[in-house]
């Protein structure tokens, strides 16, 4: 065999994040990464297992890879992240062409399984830990355009909503030395990155006490913006924002109990910390949040929102919503599209519940709301949200922004595309601009889901 790895991933930033992780470990160990599955000796599928189908798709995935194995009777599949711990040994059962099961806490341990696979062996780890972090690793970069990138700076929750399987598939919460994050952050600005994106499952929680060892291999100064020896989330945004000002820097995600308004000091007191926030809200109902232990009420939900437009007045602001939980009556979902029309989100991710296994709602609670009940809620929601957005971004008409340019439009390449601070999309005549470039776009007209705009000095 060669070595050869591809890597397929599924899912949401993190799994990005942890997939460029993989990545270095096996570059380190001499594997080689390609981008052609048709060489590949293995191929990891970092999975998700968030909703049913997203399993789903996993599954039809692997049914699709047997064409190929077929040709090449030597590759090995592989099934890394969320999916790969849920359902753990379990997998290679149903899944008999895949050879390799490995969790989120066991990367590290890649190469060595990898190199110990034969024609008739099959490895699995699944051991979650209470202390990795990957902090020493420096992640490759898939797909990307030089201009933006994610930096994982925690890793797992321990909120244990009712409908979620992270808490069981990622561990406890553990924060990340936040001199390796922005060592990490500032040598992506060095090598012409202008985005940075902090994620954590609820970063808000965020939060490393100084007198921890320094990460393996680390050789920077202590935190200087904790107190108490404590470095928070607003303190490391202050950090990671005051590498440069040219450096943009945008987190996800917040919950909602947890978003202070020290964070939203630190980020009025940055102008390169961007004016957008990701707020999931879930549902407007008071009854349905209590069950799904989201420890709010919508009151303080709209508190929040208030903070938020107290302390940065062009501030953006998206959510995501779950249609049809358990026992949700048409009252609460009355309750949640006046929350939308109240706070008035510029984007949201909808979606309908999915009841996962392991979870508190899947061992205490019904999935009773018919699914044609579920799909008229969420299709009344996404129709309501996609009239907001338009209306929103008719009020962007006239403005001008300074935009961060990503690439080509994906529909002309005479054009091209970027975000300014609130997150939107702005799209706009190439001329002779680069990506990378900031520039002034006055907004012309919009859809829903984009402004196009021109170019002025």
């Amino acid at each position: 065999m060669n070595n050869q790895v591809y890597i397929e991933t599924y899912g949401c930033q993190m799994n990005l994040a942890d997939s460029e992780v993989v990545g270095a470990i096996l570059q380190n160990e001499g594997f080689l990464l390609t981008k052609e599955i048709e060489q590949a000796d293995y191929v990891l599928i970092n999975t998700c297992a968030i909703r049913d189908n997203a399993e789903q798709r996993i599954r039809n995935r692997l049914r699709e890879l047997r064409a190929l194995q077929r040709q090449r009777p030597q590759l090995r599949i592989g099934i890394l992240g969320c999916m790969a711990e849920r359902l753990q040994q379990r997998l290679m059962v149903e899944e008999d062409n895949v050879s390799l099961i490995v969790g989120p806490d066991a990367y590290r341990r890649l190469p060595q399984m990898l190199s110990h696979i034969n024609n008739s062996e099959h490895l699995a780890d699944t051991e979650l830990s209470t202390s990795e972090t990957y902090a020493d690793i420096e992640p490759v970069r898939f797909d990307t355009n030089g201009i933006t990138a994610y930096i994982s700076i925690m890793r797992g929750c321990q909120n244990y909503c009712a409908y979620c399987v992270v808490p069981y598939t990622r561990g406890r919460e553990r924060s990340r030395d936040p001199r390796t994050i922005v060592a990490e952050a500032r040598s992506l600005f060095n090598q012409g990155y202008r985005e940075v994106t902090l994620l954590g499952q609820n970063v808000n929680s965020y939060r490393w006490t100084n007198n921890q060892p320094a990460a393996p291999g680390d050789n920077s100064q202590t935190a200087e913006h904790g107190s108490n020896g404590v470095t928070g989330f607003p303190q490391l945004m202050a950090m990671v924002a005051e590498i440069s000002p040219l450096l943009r820097v945008r987190f996800a995600t917040s919950h909602p109990k947890d978003l202070s308004d020290e964070l939203l000091q630190v980020m009025a007191s940055h102008p390169n910390i961007c004016r957008c926030i990701h707020l999931p809200v879930q549902s407007g109902s008071q009854r349905i949040l209590k069950l799904m232990n989201r420890r709010y009420t919508p009151e303080w939900y709209l508190n929040r929102i208030d903070a938020i437009r107290h302390y940065l007045p062009d501030c953006s602001i998206t959510t995501d919503v779950i249609a049809g939980f358990c026992t949700e009556t048409e009252q609460d979902h009355q309750a949640t599209l006046d929350l939308f029309r109240q706070v008035r989100y510029d984007y949201a991710y909808m979606f309908k519940f999915s009841m996962r296994p392991d979870t508190y709602a899947a061992k205490h609670l019904i999935d009773d709301v018919p699914d044609d009940v579920k799909t008229q809620r969420l299709e009344q929601i996404i129709a309501l949200q996609g009239q907001i957005a338009l209306e929103n971004n008719q009020k962007e008409i006239g403005r001008t922004y300074e935009v961060l340019i990503e690439g080509p439009s994906h529909r002309s390449k005479a054009q091209l595309f970027g975000r300014n601070s609130q997150n939107k999309v702005i799209v706009f005549d190439r001329a002779d601009l680069q990506p990378g470039q900031y520039v002034n776009v006055r907004i012309l007209r919009c859809t829903a889901a984009t402004l196009i705009g021109e170019v002025i000095a």
